[in-house]
């Protein structure tokens, strides 16, 4: 009988381990080749992985909740397929496993075996971080690759007090150190134990910096409640808008449109749209056009930060947050929305759509935007003074769509008529996107949707 290795999957090329949610089979029990053997999440987007192998579960490593590395054996399913004698006259096991592309040198795994000790050094690639001679501290590949690729010799990297088991620097540590640095403020991750300043001469950056002591509070409360535990994915969006808050500098401008035109355009075509391209025609991809077509106009906010440096993205990328059954938020991407006709965004909407309801988006089809666009209208809402999703610089909020009685300039005078009217809001990072830019950009979508061509063939 052969025993088959079933992997972690690589899910993207930023994400480095997975989460496991739920096991479908348990030791013990058949499985086809294809069929659903588990449910990972990862920062990104939950995924069903499907057994390489037809046969019966020989075992599971990792227990629900644990955190795995990309690359690591999960699992083993013994099948149907005879063991071949190797050439010596042995009868080993025959192993097979899923092939896992390699990872460029900023994102290796944290296989420990990676690393190569040679005395008083950590090896890793071509990055050496010589010890003071002191040192018996584990640094994993990933991290010295970031410690290297930012300039943070060792002596610096001792300082760092980590969260990780035994006082171990993290990914996580690493980089919010790096990003303190950058910015000018001193951090150094987090520890749960209180530990005294360092003695040795190390920088003068890194001697004595303040701990953060992470902190379990007992929640009491005496009235009628409910204690709910958040669950991954709410903590996840948690804490990506505190850093979002923490990082740009939110500034929120409104306006309104007359999108009449738009919606007796709409109303007019849907069943026949529906009928000819086999999907129907929402909103979303009409509000999408317009908005491609003024980000060609306002580059800036399409852009994100890095540093001092301000990246002005060519491509067009469109993440539009979609509402979960759960409650939760995702937000898919149109890749290259600029490079669609109306009827190809609305494919990519309502697929997208789909997928995100019945959680069968894959890692990439949440990764790369540029730009997004919230629909706080779905659900009621007037308008909205949405979380720039990082990086990027800003996000549109569309508002509900409303018949109301508005004045309507004529050459024969004013006159009130009942229009169907909308509230926009940007939300914009006021560290590179300017009043001037914002306000133009928005007005200018606003003033595309009113100029609709109710004549327009689709």
């Amino acid at each position: 009988m052969a025993l088959v290795d079933l992997v972690m999957p690589k899910m993207g090329e930023s994400i480095m381990e997975a989460t496991i949610l739920k096991w479908h089979k348990q030791p013990g029990e058949f499985i086809q080749q294809d069929e659903t053997l588990l449910e990972i999440a990862t920062d990104k987007v939950d995924s069903e992985v499907p057994s390489t192998a037809e046969g019966t579960v020989e075992e599971v490593l990792f227990e629900v909740n644990a955190v795995v590395p990309v690359g690591s054996v999960i699992a083993r399913i013994r099948t149907s397929v005879e063991e071949k004698a190797s050439q010596n006259g042995k009868h080993p096991d025959l192993k097979t496993s899923l092939q896992v592309e390699p990872f460029i040198k900023k994102e290796q795994t944290l296989d420990e075996e990676r690393m190569v000790s040679t005395g008083n050094k950590q090896v890793v690639g071509d990055y050496t971080a010589s010890s003071n001679g002191n040192s018996n501290r584990f640094y994993s590949p990933l991290v010295l690759n970031i410690a290297s690729n930012e300039g943070i010799p060792l002596t610096e990297l001792e300082a760092i007090l980590g969260s990780g088991n035994e006082g171990r620097v993290t990914k996580k540590d690493i980089l919010q150190y790096v990003a303190d640095r950058k910015q000018g403020t001193p951090g150094t991750g987090t520890t749960t134990t209180q530990k005294q300043p360092s003695t040795s001469s190390k920088p003068p950056y890194t001697q004595q910096l303040p701990v953060t002591e992470e902190r379990t509070t007992a929640v009491s409360y005496q009235g009628n409640a409910e204690i709910i535990e958040m669950d991954r994915m709410r903590r996840l969006i948690a804490d990506h808008m505190v850093r979002s808050k923490q990082t740009s500098a939110h500034v929120t401008s409104f306006t309104e449109a007359d999108v009449t035109n738009l919606v007796t355009w709409r109303e007019n075509v849907k069943k026949d749209f529906e009928k000819r391209e086999g999907t129907k025609i929402t909103f979303t991809p009409l509000f999408i056009e317009a908005i491609v077509q003024c980000i060609r106009k306002f580059p800036m906010v399409n852009a994100s930060v890095e540093g001092n440096n301000i990246i002005l993205k060519k491509d067009i990328h469109m993440g539009m947050a979609t509402a979960l059954p759960n409650g939760n938020l995702i937000v898919p991407v149109i890749k290259n929305a600029d490079q669609f006709n109306l009827i190809g965004l609305a494919k990519q909407v309502n697929g997208l759509a789909e997928n995100a309801r019945s959680n069968k988006l894959k890692p990439e089809d949440t990764t790369g935007g540029t730009f997004t666009v919230t629909n706080v209208g779905t659900f009621g809402s007037l308008m909205g003074t949405p979380i720039i999703n990082q990086p990027q610089v800003a996000i549109l909020a569309l508002g509900a769509i409303k018949k109301r009685p508005v004045v309507i300039e004529t050459p024969q005078g004013d006159t009130i008529g009942i229009r169907h009217m909308m509230y926009l809001s940007l939300s914009y990072d006021h560290r590179i996107v300017d009043g001037s830019i914002g306000a133009g950009f928005l007005t200018e979508v606003a003033k595309t949707l009113e100029n609709f061509n109710p004549e327009r063939s689709y």
